[in-house]
């Protein structure tokens, strides 16, 4: 009976008067009192005869009062949509149009006022700002997009540069310069550089939940206006700026002519057009030139923070509630904006590194870099590697794969020679390998099939061993190419993991030993230990790989009766980078060894947790697979299996020896402790030989190394991985003084470990622990 009355009343009334008699019921002592407010009242007259007004308003409170707290009165045709939106209305966390008692709906800033040469710089600093809060990640809508100029600039859409004025519909007065013709300037060319690097990094790949937004709300970013076009109205802005001696004071003059020179030395930086050019990079240079100025003369602005505010976010078409906006600090707008021109900078230095293994270098480093590039530098990193299917803007993908084959495995080879490049009938299907040895990239498994295809044209002669001279062996130099890039990137996705710091402390010696895995037994320590490097695995997988190209590569020169000197240069080239990639596989190798039985003598004394201890939370066989699930699928080099892996790493007996001091006999100390200086032996050999091989490395030359353009921060990551060395040695030397004084001492009696995050070390691939004596 309730609910239909209810629903009846609903149905009569407007509106406007039900929110009416809410809000006196509201305010009313009690629901007798109210009823008897709407007695007497007449109903309101309808103009129309058709329509007969009645006052409903003590029916419906007389049901409502029949109800019960916290009951719901709802028809059929109250979904789920209509019940979000009511919990939306009202709530200024969710409602945009919501108004508190006495608040306006507009912005309540006057953009037309006069402003003083310290405003200006106020505003352009803070613009600055939002713009950088851009740059971190948030969206449009929390920063730039809240500045009452911004928004009066953009909407209604401008169809023309001059239709781009904060004076929409009124004239702007003599005396406004500051604000029609410079603020306005900086304001175009502000949104302009927004607009190239919105198209810079949407041309490229990025994670857009993670480092960036690019949605404009139903807004433009003068996309449609040249460039020549708004620089020509900063330079106006210049020299207004310039001729206005008597009315502004020099610091202020000074001060607005570096913000407008760096607003468009910075909009050159990031155009679109040309940005392959060399000389951008002098752009970028510029612009850092700039900031001390802009840094010194923030003090002179003076911030409008009434001409920004959230209520401009009704104007944007977004699905998302209102969001506070987003405000940092000048000093760390600055920062970031100097890492930006910094790096972009730097980046205009791959282009000297031309292609290959130097590119590969280049990059690596680089996106190395702490801080880490911001997203539009790692975009515009991505254009200038590859624009318009060339590499550096000069090299095919074909020729860029093409001199890796030469330098790698093919050197001065028939199939790598561009002339063969070029052939009569494209069409033909007899000329179609060309495209098989392209596919191969992304299905190496054909590889193995082309080269034993491609033995029918080189003439290739295998090699026959004296042990057994009726076994042939062939080069297999597409294969071999793939397979030494994939051992690399296994590397690298091995040492990743500590430098994202993903591995457990009791996983570190087992990841070192796939980094540098050796299918041998040392004789003097258990078996348990003797394999337990991770990290070696690829390494030393590598290094064999190595030498077998290196024999392929010298056998085929010895057939070459009388060489030409193009000839001699690219094996020489060849060898020359076999040599390096020897010498570094083996530094790889020797330090992941020195780490690996430093780890395992850590453990084996209880100092750190066993190798894949039993945890609440999950089996090791588990845990072992998620460690290794990138290389599930590759079939060489084979993924050890957790049952092999688990008996070579497993410390079951250590553990019961160094389990419980109280249940330890003397001699059981002591054996455990000799035991555990034998580890240390190997450990000690072992980095003795990594720090030789990377000083040997540090002083390579850049040619050698393949770093021309980065040589500088390749050499300083070298320097710290020699670093590491010497800081492992010592922490050697360290265990061995404090067990030689306490050979029958539990050793977590006399030694305290400390095993860091990767920021805190000398190089985050290298997790040397801290060993202190107590």
């Amino acid at each position: 009976m309730n609910f239909e009355v209810v629903k009846a009343i609903a149905q009569l009334r407007k509106p406007g008067d039900l929110m009416a008699d809410f809000s006196k019921l509201s305010s009313a002592p009690d629901h007798h009192d109210v009823r008897q407010q709407h007695h007497s009242p007449l109903p309101p007259q309808s103009k129309s005869k058709r329509i007969v007004t009645q006052n409903v308003t003590s029916e419906f409170f007389a049901a409502a009062s029949a109800l019960n707290t916290g009951q719901l009165v709802k028809d059929e045709y109250f979904t789920l949509f209509e019940a979000v939106g009511a919990l939306e209305i009202m709530d200024p966390k969710m409602d945009s149009g919501f108004l508190t008692s006495g608040e306006s709906v507009e912005h309540d800033y006057d953009v037309l006022r006069e402003l003083l040469p310290e405003e200006v710089l106020g505003i352009m600093d803070q613009m600055l700002c939002f713009e950088m809060t851009w740059h971190m990640g948030h969206p449009l809508s929390q920063s730039l997009f809240t500045s009452a100029y911004i928004d009066q600039l953009l909407w209604p859409d401008p169809k023309t540069l001059e239709q781009a004025r904060f004076e929409r519909d009124k004239t702007s007065g003599p005396g406004n310069k500051l604000l029609h013709l410079v603020l306005r300037a900086y304001c175009l060319g502000l949104v302009k550089t927004c607009d190239f690097v919105r198209r810079r990094i949407m041309s490229e790949h990025y994670y857009e939940e993670e480092d960036f937004v690019v949605s404009l709300y139903h807004r433009k970013l003068l996309d449609d206006f040249e460039l020549s076009d708004i620089s020509t109205k900063i330079e106006d802005a210049m020299a207004f700026v310039t001729k206005e001696i008597e009315s502004m004071d020099r610091p202020f003059r000074d001060a607005l002519l570096n913000r407008l020179q760096l607003r468009k030395t910075l909009l050159s930086a990031v155009q679109s057009d040309g940005f392959l050019d060399r000389q951008r990079a002098r752009l970028w240079e510029r612009c850092l030139e700039l900031l001390p100025m802009l840094s010194q003369t923030n003090k002179l602005g003076v911030p409008i923070e009434n001409s920004f505010g959230i209520k401009i976010q009704r104007k944007l078409a977004s699905s998302v509630p209102p969001r506070p906006i987003v405000r940092i600090s000048f000093d760390e707008a600055l920062s970031r904006l100097s890492g930006i021109c910094q790096n972009g900078r730097d980046a205009y230095r791959i282009l000297d590194s031309q292609a290959g293994t130097r590119l590969m270098t280049f990059v690596l480093t680089y996106q190395s870099r702490i801080p880490q590039p911001s997203i539009y530098i790692r975009c515009l990193l991505q254009s200038l590697v590859f624009s318009e299917m060339r590499v550096l803007g000069t090299i095919s993908l074909k020729q860029l794969l093409f001199d890796d084959f030469e330098e790698l495995v093919l050197p001065a080879d028939i199939l790598v020679d561009p002339a063969n490049g070029d052939i009569e009938a494209p069409q033909d299907p007899r000329f179609q390998i060309s495209k098989r040895m392209d596919a191969f990239v992304t299905k190496a498994a054909d590889a193995e099939g082309i080269d034993t295809e491609l033995r029918k044209y080189t003439k290739e002669e295998p090699i026959r061993e004296l042990s057994a001279p009726n076994e042939e062996i062939w080069s297999f130099p597409l294969s071999s190419w793939a397979y030494y890039y994939k051992l690399r990137q296994m590397e690298w996705i091995v040492q990743m993991g500590f430098e994202l710091d993903i591995y457990q402390v009791d996983e570190l010696a087992g990841m070192y030993w796939y980094l540098d895995w050796k299918p041998l037994h040392r004789p003097c320590v258990r078996a348990e230990v003797a394999i337990y490097r991770y990290l070696q695995h690829l390494a030393s997988t590598r290094l064999q790989h190595i030498e077998r190209i290196r024999t392929f590569s010298a056998h085929r020169l010895k057939r070459i009766a009388n060489p030409t000197l193009k000839q001699k240069t690219s094996f020489r080239r060849s060898f020359s980078f076999l040599d390096f990639a020897t010498l570094e596989a083996s530094a790889t190798q020797s330090f992941a060894e020195g780490l690996s039985c430093l780890f395992s003598f850590l453990a084996h004394l209880g100092l750190i947790p066993a190798p894949y201890h039993p945890l609440p939370y999950g089996t090791p066989a588990l845990r072992y697979s998620l460690r290794v699930q990138p290389f599930l699928s590759v079939s060489l080099p084979e993924v050890p299996s957790y049952p092999e892996f688990a008996s070579r790493v497993s410390l079951h007996t250590l553990e019961r020896d160094a389990g419980d001091p109280s249940h330890q006999t003397a001699s059981t100390k002591i054996e455990t402790n000799d035991q555990a200086v034998a580890i240390l032996d190997f450990a000690d050999q072992a980095l003795k030989a990594a720090r030789k091989d990377w000083e040997a490395i540090s002083k390579t030359k850049a040619e050698t190394a393949r770093c021309v353009g980065c040589e500088d921060w390749w050499r300083a990551s070298v320097k710290n991985i020699v670093r590491a060395c010497i800081t492992a040695n010592i922490m050697i030397a360290t265990s061995k003084k404090a067990m030689s004084k306490a050979a029958s001492q539990d050793a977590r009696e006399i030694l305290k470990v400390e095993v860091v995050k990767s920021n805190e070390l000398y190089h985050a691939w290298w997790m040397v622990p801290r060993i202190l004596p107590k």
